[in-house]
């Protein structure tokens, strides 16, 4: 079995903080004179910088009429999903007479921002730079800044700012998922720079430094990867193979489980109970006050979304209560019900006794120890293996309540159930307690990052001494004042 005991986690531990900053008392200078901005988020900026609006400097969204090109040559195209922090995926091209229409224009050397949340606060921003002929279509959600007095790499991070992002987002206008930032806000927004050779330079050492930030935050990145991995090797290796070695197996008779101990038995989820398809419930009877409803939306990967809880007047519970779920059951997503993590399953371990809406399952499992082993099976990969070979894909995967029930699983005697579960729930909370530190770490630098770029390009340190070292070692970063 794959060793994943107390001292073998640490081994984890520490991989992640290879990447932990080493203290520092040094810090980067502040200029030697400052005056005032004459605004008020601005506050003070080196006395030789220029206050002005950002429409002075860089044009937004340029015309489709000033491309002067062959319409029927090839351009790189861009759809929203493509653009990401300091990176386009250039993996499409279209011939531009087939996308002038529609989308939104650039070129080589502009930048790219998302405008539309969450897109926009998640940071997708980046320089058009290797597109196809030099020319690029994409996303009408997108909106192109065109550097004309300003050094691009400059105006890239002043676009990152933390006052111009937080005004921008206050800004939005539009309804729901659809909100963007207005033009306006964008083009009449002041900003104060330096001239062209220090906007180089302040380019540079922000290139030079978030590098190393970003390859601290791969680095963490791919520690939660791996122990993603290791975790559901865990689950899978325990729940179909015991903790001892040594007893004799057998043929499961499930192509996906392989050999169990012979002395375990192999069932159906059907054999502990039906799984229940939730009821249509009309959304216009939704309130925020009443019975709670599990709707699609609250079901997670292990446990449940609040954020958008809708509550049902207290007499449908007497009028539909077949679709009440009881404490202890497990609910299922019935649409898209696969994500990266895993499978959207989460177990109801209080009595809020909610209604089920549609796309959603729930099975009712009366002993908590089985149902607690139900959820930790769900993890493993030859449970997800059948639940995906059960989906019915149309225009979106499903999977019915037949489809769930049908899943094998081995299950051990009473009293090794207790111990395996036992084992692998505590296992469990120590994978997740060094994930949740390597996204706390994730946080940090990208707080520190956000800090570092805001610091900058608004003056409150002085880069115009800084050279980038002549070898680059490996990504350490120092604890520097900012």
């Amino acid at each position: 079995m794959t060793d994943m005991s107390g001292e073998n986690l640490e081994t984890y531990a520490a991989v992640g903080r290879q990447g932990e900053a080493k203290s520092s008392q040094s810090k980067f200078p502040r200029y030697p004179a400052y005056k005032d901005s004459g605004v008020e988020w601005l506050g003070e900026v080196p006395e030789h910088w220029t206050t002005t609006s950002l429409k002075y400097f860089a044009e937004l969204n340029p015309k489709k009429s000033d491309y002067r090109g062959d319409q029927g040559q090839l351009c790189s195209f861009i759809p929203m999903e493509k653009l990401k922090t300091g990176a386009i995926q250039l993996d499409e091209v279209r011939t531009i007479a087939d996308v002038i229409t529609g989308y939104t224009y650039f070129e080589d050397g502009d930048v790219l921002q998302a405008k539309v949340t969450p897109c926009f606060e998640n940071g997708n921003i980046a320089i058009a730079d290797g597109l196809t002929n030099g020319v690029g279509f994409g996303s009408s959600e997108i909106n192109v800044i065109r550097p004309f007095k300003i050094d691009v790499g400059f105006l890239y991070y002043r676009l990152q700012e933390g006052v111009f992002m937080s005004i921008c987002t206050a800004s939005m206008i539009g309804a729901g998922g659809l909100k963007r930032v207005p033009g306006e806000v964008i083009d009449g927004f002041t900003v104060a720079i330096p001239d062209r050779n220090e906007q180089t330079q302040i380019a540079r050492f922000l290139d030079h430094e978030t590098a190393r930030i970003d390859a601290l935050i791969a680095e963490q990145q791919r520690l939660i990867e791996l122990l993603k991995e290791k975790r559901q090797a865990v689950i899978s290796h325990a729940v179909t193979k015991g903790l001892d070695p040594t007893v004799p197996m057998k043929d499961s008779g499930v192509e996906w489980l392989g050999e169990v101990p012979a002395h375990w038995e192999v069932k159906k989820i059907k054999h502990y109970g039906r799984v229940i398809g939730g009821f249509a419930f009309k959304s216009t009877d939704f309130s925020d006050e009443g019975h709670l409803v599990i709707k699609i939306s609250n079901v997670g990967h292990l446990g449940f979304e609040w954020n958008d809880a809708s509550y049902l007047p207290e007499s449908f519970t007497v009028r539909h209560s077949e679709f009440i779920a009881p404490k202890g059951s497990l609910i299922f997503a019935m649409t898209r019900p696969v994500i990266s993590g895993g499978i959207k399953i989460a177990r109801l371990e209080k009595d809020l006794r909610p209604l089920i809406n549609q796309r959603v399952g729930f099975i009712s499992i009366n002993d908590e120890a089985l149902s607690r082993y139900l959820l930790v099976s769900s993890q493993s990969e030859s449970f997800l293996s059948q639940f995906k070979n059960n989906l019915t894909i149309t225009n979106q995967p499903n999977i019915a309540s037949e489809g769930i029930e049908s899943i094998s699983i081995p299950i051990p005697p009473a009293e090794e159930l207790r111990r395996i579960l036992e084992y692998i729930e505590t296992l469990i909370d120590k994978f997740d307690c060094l994930m949740l530190d390597a996204c706390s770490g994730i946080r940090l630098l990208q707080e520190r990052r956000s800090a570092l770029i805001s610091a900058a390009v608004t003056g409150k340190i002085d880069v115009r001494g800084w050279q980038p070292p002549a070898s680059v070692p490996s990504p350490e970063l120092e604890n520097e004042t900012v």
